[in-house]
């Protein structure tokens, strides 16, 4: 019978814990080897695709490339075919970027993030953050109709996402996030910067010793 694990704190605050296996997949070391091998598969399609959106300059120069895409995106064929968007809303919105020319900065924001994405994931540099924007790039992919890879590296994303405190444990986070710590424990190389700061800021907490 399934059993939900509760901790009550000294104040009645209940926490409920999580499964075995989450607790194994997101928070293990052991798990960081699975995360590894599913950090650099994405990692390395980013940045192939990336590389390959760079040395096009349809994508670096004009921004002719996303301008076809954005083009086929949203029209609208004739009954009985569908179109490649479901949502109006996001219709409309692809077609205000394509009135105001966006393309032309969008394409090297695109190539720039595809870039930088690819190295974060295999060098496992801010795992979590870098996860995060590549499965916004793939949703919004999806969104426009385009289905290819985009689903898989989507759902990837999300994991890694999910496990971001042991997916990068094979990686630069190891290094990275013991220095800078974290938004809610904040490391020794952070508290070097801030502490001399924080006396300056009237009513600030002093808790950084």
């Amino acid at each position: 019978m399934f059993r939900v694990e509760k901790v009550t704190d000294t104040k009645g605050r209940v926490t409920i814990q999580d499964p075995p296996v989450a607790r194994f997949l997101f928070q293990s070391t052991v798990a960081s080897y699975v995360w590894l091998i599913v950090r650099v598969f994405v990692g390395y399609q980013f940045l192939t695709s990336g590389w390959g959106k760079f040395n096009n300059p349809k994508w670096t120069q004009t921004g002719e490339a996303l301008q076809g895409f954005w083009v086929s995106a949203t029209k609208i064929p004739e009954a009985p075919a569908k179109a490649a968007i479901t949502f109006d809303w996001y219709r409309s919105f692809l077609q205000y970027l394509l009135d105001n020319q966006a393309y032309t900065w969008f394409s090297k924001l695109i190539v720039a993030g595809e870039l930088l994405i690819g190295i974060a994931l295999i060098l496992g540099i801010f795992t979590g953050i870098a996860a995060f924007f590549g499965g916004l790039m793939n949703f919004n992919f999806m969104m426009a109709g385009s289905a290819s890879s985009n689903p898989l590296l989507f759902a990837m994303a999300i994991g890694l996402v999910l496990a971001w405190k042991v997916a990068g444990h094979y990686g630069l986070d190891a290094i990275v996030l013991r220095s800078l710590g974290t938004p809610w424990q904040i490391g020794p190389l952070t508290r070097k910067v801030v502490a001399p700061i924080v006396p300056l800021v009237p009513g600030a907490r002093h808790a950084l010793a």
